[in-house]
């Protein structure tokens, strides 16, 4: 047995008790817990460990993603960049290896990886560093007004430095409108960013489509893919990609590692946004984390031999979780296309029911909301308002994310609670019964004051 799988039973158990079998890539290495014993974090109250469905946010190390890594945390841990011994050597050539793995699986030279800290760097390197380096040539942007918060900042930032960004809307589908996107190209254009696959709703953009629109006006294509890579084919030679962003813990592998592709030929140019040793060709400085660079290398490594399964089964998951919440409640509106979709990602919004108040009421369920709320805020999603959403409904979002270890039980297990809490809240609800009843809600006029 590999000592990661002799290690997590004992790693993953909380203090002085049990905790029933995990849902994830530790549930396929850990035996099967005894009796459940109630938890409490936050002032939250819950029984054992709930069931983890949100996929987007991260994915479980897996195990062996963690075989790969443990050897050099523990015996083969020298420093990549000391080149006057052995262990600076073999770290050095692992490091390498991981460079091709990563490169394969998206149809790139290893010389066109750019080991990082994660997506978000990756873009703040694409959007900044490249803009900034033909600033005398190029001072326009266009993006999607869906991006990840990290491109839409780093354009923002690129606004107070004098560069005009263009936010391009996406259709009530999610999906941009590549024609708008062609007329929205100018002269001075030195930049087309747009997701692949969204993280909230799961759509996918048609990557080849704008990568063509791209490569005909002569402007790079940035895409930041660290929903994308390993759930959906990319090749970045026929989607025309210049730039691209990636991260290893979307993909079963560990936390603080991503990667830049920068094409070679046209050569993609960037100013680096970070100062030191001059490690990774100039582009990123700083000691390459060897055990974690492995780590995303043999993510991808089994990412390239399982997608496809993976996909057929995420699908099948997926339809299953639909049709038990649909079977069973009514007024379900699907977030984002369903043509166009990643399996992987259901973002569903429920009528009369608030969002924050049916993921408190999961307790057992780890999902996320689509509403981006925090304690000073109860702004809805800006994604889902850019899809067209009512704010209402954009309030009640909740994105299930299914992944490799997910399992048809806990898919079962979700909609049952799912669906209860639903029903238990629509139940309190005076707009649900109104609305039954035959109402027009939006005829209702609000009371005015009473003074």
């Amino acid at each position: 047995m590999s000592l990661s799988r002799r290690l997590l039973p004992i790693l993953l158990r909380p203090r002085g008790s049990p905790t029933r079998a995990l849902s994830t890539a530790a549930a396929s290495a850990a035996p099967a817990a005894a009796e459940e014993e109630a938890v409490t974090i936050k002032g939250v109250r819950i029984s054992g460990r709930p069931l983890y469905m949100d996929m987007q946010a991260t994915t479980p190390v897996d195990p062996r993603v963690l075989d790969a890594m443990l050897p050099f945390y523990l015996s083969r841990y020298g420093n990549p960049h000391s080149r006057t011994h052995l262990y600076g050597w073999e770290s050095d050539a692992a490091v390498e290896e991981a460079r091709a793995r990563v490169a394969s699986l998206v149809g790139a030279d290893p010389r066109e990886i750019f080991f990082t800290s994660g997506a978000t760097e990756c873009n703040n390197i694409a959007v900044k560093g490249m803009m900034r380096f033909y600033r005398d040539r190029r001072r326009h942007v266009v993006t999607t007004q869906t991006e990840h918060k990290c491109v839409l900042d780093s354009c923002r930032y690129l606004q107070q430095e004098g560069f005009e960004v263009t936010y391009l809307p996406v259709r009530s589908d999610g999906l941009v409108d590549v024609a708008q996107l062609a007329d929205a190209i100018r002269p001075d254009t030195g930049l087309v960013s747009v997701m692949a696959v969204n993280n909230e709703i799961g759509v996918v953009q048609p990557l080849e489509e704008i990568g063509r629109i791209c490569r005909e006006k002569g402007v790079p294509f940035h895409t930041d893919a660290a929903q994308a890579l390993g759930k959906i084919p990319i090749d970045v030679n026929q989607m025309g990609i210049g730039l691209m962003s990636l991260s290893a813990h979307k993909i079963y592998g560990p936390k603080g590692v991503g990667a830049l592709y920068l094409r070679r030929r046209p050569r993609i140019r960037v100013e680096p946004q970070m100062s030191g040793g001059g490690q990774e060709r100039g582009i990123r400085s700083g000691t390459v984390p060897t055990p974690l660079v492995v780590g995303f290398g043999a993510a991808c490594e089994i990412a390239a031999k399982e997608m496809d399964y993976d996909h057929r089964r995420a699908s099948m998951l997926q339809q299953r979780l639909l049709d038990g919440i649909r079977g069973q409640v009514d007024d379900i509106v699907i977030n984002g296309s369903m043509e166009h979709r990643y399996p992987g990602n259901l973002n569903l919004s429920f009528a009369y029911v608030e969002g924050e108040s049916l993921l408190m009421g999961l307790k057992e369920v780890a999902v996320s909301s689509g509403s981006a709320c925090t304690s000073a805020s109860l702004e809805p999603s800006y994604v889902l308002r850019a899809l067209g959403v009512e704010e209402d409904m954009a309030h009640t979002s909740i994105r299930f994310g299914i992944g490799r270890f997910t399992t048809e039980e806990e898919v079962d297990r979700a909609i049952e609670l799912t669906v209860h809490q639903v029903k238990k809240l629509r139940d309190m609800s005076p707009l649900y019964e109104m609305a039954k009843a035959g109402i027009d809600l939006k005829s209702i006029q609000p009371m005015s004051g009473i003074g």
